[in-house]
C-alpha cells in the first residue's frame, strides 16, 4: 500500500514527525485541512459508486435500507444532518444504477 510522505495510513491527518504535537480535539480545522477533508470525501464517493455499480441487487437493496435505517422513526427526533446523510447514501446508490446502465426511457 502506497501512502503520502509524511501521513499515517489509518486516515490520521496529522504529519506523522508530529504526533506529540496535535491540538485539541475541539480546535477548528484549518482551511487547508477542509480542504483536504473535501478531496477525501469526493474520492470516496466515487470509489463507492464505482464499487456500487457492479454491485448485485441485493447489495443495492443493503444500501437502500441502510439509508431507511438511518433516517429519524416515528416520535423521534429529526436531525437535519442525518436526514441529508441518508438523502447522500440514496443518491449514491441512485449514481452508481446509472453509472453503467444507460438512463430508463
Amino acid at each position: 500500500m502506497t501512502t503520502t510522505p509524511g501521513f499515517e495510513t489509518e486516515g490520521n491527518s496529522a504529519p506523522a514527525s508530529r504526533q506529540d504535537e496535535q491540538p485539541p480535539e475541539d480546535s477548528p480545522l484549518t482551511n487547508a485541512e477542509l480542504v483536504q477533508l473535501r478531496i477525501r470525501v469526493i474520492a470516496l464517493e466515487n470509489l463507492v459508486i464505482a464499487l456500487l455499480a457492479e454491485a448485485p441487487d441485493r447489495q443495492l437493496i443493503l444500501a437502500r435500507g441502510m439509508a431507511t435505517y438511518i433516517s429519524p422513526r416515528a416520535g423521534f427526533t429529526l436531525h437535519p444532518i442525518t436526514l441529508r446523510a441518508a438523502d447522500e447514501m440514496l443518491s449514491l446508490v441512485d449514481r452508481a444504477d446509472r453509472y453503467l446502465r444507460p438512463p430508463r426511457p
